[in-house]
């Protein structure tokens, strides 16, 4: 609450908090704000964000009232112009309120002059409207507060705000349920069995992950990741291919039973604005080949102009892919649990897909998303025809879990 006043951090611009639900990151922000605004101007407009309005007011501004008239502090809210006037160590402020729902928001905070702004639950809004609300506050030793629970390691606010706070020069702080004294060790307990998987890292660690909804929760950078060479006994290239969608093909290598994704082939037309032929497809396919020997090239089977291309030069042997959807990823799932698959850091376009690529959440359709998907279809094209025939099937047992 009183960062502001340490000499050690009082000249930085921003505070950032996230972490764990009930951690009480909200409750000693937003009074925190309100200290800070109310010793340091008298007279200055702020701004108090939420994703609604509706959710700010039941989220920040019902809970630190009470608070604040404990503290001998005089609120007047006038509701009809979403603002509050609070009267405070002998100053006066008015505090703004906003929702900052979509891309639209950013034009109802444009044009003010603020001298700091508070942000609910960060992660939740839309780039353009903090943005435009950060450029509002123009007052000489403005300051801008966020608070946030983790969301997707892809998220803006994280790589733009939390991965660079000392460039923006905030002071970041990481809450967990062990910092909120009123909560009991009962209750937590009772959190830490409401949720699992990607869900439990992210609202009782504290840990941005991808939420639920990810079709590969098993992947983990940490374990799934290497960045040493392998030297192996086998190769195989996996390849999904497209004309306007992108093509990704993968070369694996076989090392002590652990297959080992060595580097990758990524292109998309929609991003160079260059379609390539299969003749272009398949140069890039002898680069990524190298001088090694490639037992087979597994192919997405609707490639069939591409297959025919790698058959006429004769060098590669071809195999169209397996592509039963759902079998393939209960295959992979399987496969990262039991560490059969590891992926080098330089194959960034798989490792980023792994934390994009997501079930369907129309009802009824048990289905991946047809997105951030190219990379993932190569792979599960690989393991189908590899992994299989390498392990039997009894490393495929069990069922997918949505």
């Amino acid at each position: 609450m009183n960062w502001w006043k340490n000499p050690r951090y009082k000249k930085r611009d921003a505070i950032i908090c996230d972490g764990a639900v009930r951690s009480g990151k909200t409750l000693s922000m937003s009074v925190g704000f309100i200290f800070w605004a109310s010793a340091s101007f008298n007279g200055n407009a702020f701004a108090l964000c939420g994703k609604t309005i509706t959710s700010l007011r039941r989220n920040v501004v019902t809970p630190i009232f009470p608070l604040l008239s404990d503290l001998g502090a005089v609120c007047s809210e006038k509701v009809s112009g979403n603002y509050i006037d609070i009267s405070m160590f002998g100053n006066t402020n008015r505090f703004y309120l906003f929702g900052g729902k979509d891309e639209s928001s950013a034009a109802l905070i444009q044009g003010m002059t603020l001298s700091g702004v508070f942000f609910d639950e960060a992660a939740l809004m839309p780039r353009s409207f903090v943005e435009q609300a950060l450029a509002r506050c123009s007052v000489n030793g403005s300051k801008m507060w966020f608070n946030c629970n983790p969301d997707n390691p892809s998220h803006w606010f994280y790589n733009e705000w939390i991965k660079k706070a000392e460039e923006k020069n905030a002071l970041y702080l990481h809450f967990t349920m062990d910092d909120n004294p009123s909560l009991s060790e009962a209750m937590k307990d009772r959190y830490r069995r409401l949720y699992s998987g990607a869900f439990f890292d992210r609202f009782v660690l504290g840990k941005w992950t991808a939420s639920e909804g990810v079709v590969y929760p098993m992947f983990n950078e940490k374990i799934h990741v290497f960045s040493e060479d392998v030297i192996c006994e086998k190769y195989v290239i996996s390849c999904d291919y497209g004309t306007v969608n992108p093509s990704s093909f993968g070369l694996w290598g076989l090392n002590k039973g652990v297959w080992y994704r060595i580097r990758e082939y990524y292109y998309s037309s929609k991003k160079t604005g260059v379609s390539r032929t299969d003749e272009e497809h398949y140069a890039a396919l002898e680069e990524l080949a190298g001088n090694l020997n490639i037992s087979k090239v597994i192919v997405d089977p609707s490639a069939a102009s591409f297959i025919e291309c790698i058959r006429r030069h004769r060098r590669f042997r071809v195999a169209k892919a397996e592509n039963d959807v759902i079998t393939g990823i209960r295959q992979v799932s399987n496969a990262l649990r039991e560490n059969k698959l590891r992926f080098h850091c330089s194959c960034r376009d798989i490792i980023r897909e792994f934390h994009l690529y997501r079930w369907s959440e129309k009802a009824g359709v048990d289905a991946p998303i047809k997105e951030n998907d190219h990379a993932m279809d190569d792979m599960r094209y690989f393991v189908a025809d590899m992994l299989r025939k390498q392990c039997g099937d009894e490393l495929f047992t069990f069922s997918v879990a949505r």
